[in-house]
């Protein structure tokens, strides 16, 4: 789902006065968003962990250590 929104055709609310102020847009496309966005906070969070990291494990150990508990 890629290009979700590549072929998107939204529909614009407007006011009075022309002046668009809501979308609408299908379902498909607003999971997509969501999901997007989601995963764009993980990625950001995770930057920020490694960034503010004291000490590191490398996966590999850490998953030596996890599996013998």
């Amino acid at each position: 789902m890629q290009h979700a929104l590549k072929n998107t055709k939204p529909k614009y609310l407007i006011d009075e006065n022309g002046n668009k102020k809501a979308v609408v847009i299908g379902f498909k496309e607003y999971k997509y968003l969501i999901d997007s966005i989601e995963d764009f906070e993980d990625t950001i969070d995770l930057l920020k962990a490694e960034k503010e990291a004291i000490s590191f494990t490398p996966y590999e150990e850490f998953r030596k250590t996890w599996l013998k508990a």
